[in-house]
């Protein structure tokens, strides 16, 4: 899992619409595969392929950066690495067998909130919790007996990869380390799980939600927004770019992307989706609406705020800035899945109100 520098992250307006969440559809589709068993279940019919294979499953093979995972029979025992792979696949009514913790999101359980409600709502077995980063561990793995291995938005190494792989089939990032487009991961761990054929049916549901926030606030799109990061006082700050999970969150809301972050562009740091630049060019915040960023604590907000050059960006002097404290929230809002979408978004719309006045 990435840093909280780096890492991940009720609608009044929308509350008197009756609509059927995506956490809700997928405990269901949990629900009536935990009837069969954790973690399959799925009939012929629903499977992506034409039948063949174990039952209904289609054999694919999925090419990625660090090699190519076989994946020869539908996958019962999953584990998964880095970011957003599990809600995925708990959205197909895939529980995985266990996923890497993340303590800096968890709430008192030890599990990321979202991921625990869907499970509990289901009525299924919590996954253990790993070891993950550059801590990940193959005879941890190993013990679990996977059949797939599900690491699509993750920073998993070569070497790394190259020892889990022998355990089972497993599914890198498609280019580099903690980059790949939301649609494109869910689509992938679709695909590994023999359901690619469900992979526009979540992404279209995201979308949808992401439809009803846009209609119930036009005004939105009268704002262009930077969803910046800091490091200390004593560092470089960081913008992400467009494609990164937690801007185009904000983006698919209907702010536009202000234009000083597509000058940035050239200045990305590969691996982070991210352009870095320095507190002392601060100030080419100055033309954007609304900023969106976090803090790792309390003093890394005042000190933030304190220094003479961050302090005066104008948007951050009128207080137009969305800087969540809740670290279940900050992880939640880093990514678009199906389950972190409707979480976040009853916890974001009254933020970003409360910060355009």
């Amino acid at each position: 899992m990435k840093t909280p520098l780096l890492s991940p992250t009720p609608l009044a307006s929308l509350a008197s619409r009756p609509r059927r969440t995506l956490a809700a559809v997928a405990a269901s589709c949990l629900t009536a595969t935990l009837l069969v068993a954790c973690g399959s279940g799925a009939d012929d019919s629903s499977g992506g392929g034409d039948g063949t294979g174990d039952n209904g499953f289609e054999p694919t093979t999925i090419t990625h950066a660090l090699g190519e995972a076989e994946i020869t029979s539908r996958p019962e025992r999953v584990v998964t690495l880095g970011q957003g792979s599990a809600e995925t696949a708990i959205a197909l009514g895939v529980v995985p067998v266990a996923t890497e913790r993340y303590d800096w999101g968890a709430d008192d359980s030890g599990q990321l909130p979202w991921i625990r409600e869907a499970v509990d709502d289901a009525g299924g077995d919590l996954p253990e919790l790993i070891t993950g980063g550059e801590e990940v561990s193959a005879e941890e793995i190993a013990a679990l007996d996977p059949d797939l291995i599900l690491a699509p938005w993750s920073g998993l190494s070569q070497d790394q990869y190259d020892q889990i792989s022998e355990i089972a089939p497993t599914v890198a990032y498609p280019e580099h380390p903690w980059t790949i487009d939301w649609q494109d991961q869910i689509a992938t761990v679709a695909t590994a799980l023999g359901e690619t054929d469900r992979a526009d049916e979540l992404i279209d549901g995201i979308e949808d939600e992401f439809a009803a926030v846009r209609d119930e606030h036009p005004e939105f799109a009268d704002h262009d927004f930077a969803f910046i990061y800091n490091q200390g006082p004593a560092e470089n700050m960081g913008v992400f770019l467009p494609t990164e999970q937690r801007a185009a969150m904000v983006a698919n809301l209907g702010f536009p992307v202000a234009p000083v972050v597509e000058e940035m562009k050239d200045d990305e740091v590969v691996g982070t989706d991210s352009a870095q630049f320095s507190l002392e060019d601060a100030d080419r915040l100055n033309d954007v609406d609304l900023i969106f960023t976090f803090y790792s604590d309390d003093t890394n907000r005042r000190e933030m705020h304190d220094n003479p050059v961050y302090g005066a960006v104008s948007a951050i002097r009128a207080g137009r800035e969305v800087a969540p404290t809740d670290q279940s929230f900050v992880t939640a809002s880093s990514m678009i899945n199906p389950l972190t979408v409707p979480w976040s978004l009853e916890r974001y719309i009254p933020m970003i109100q409360d910060a355009l006045g």
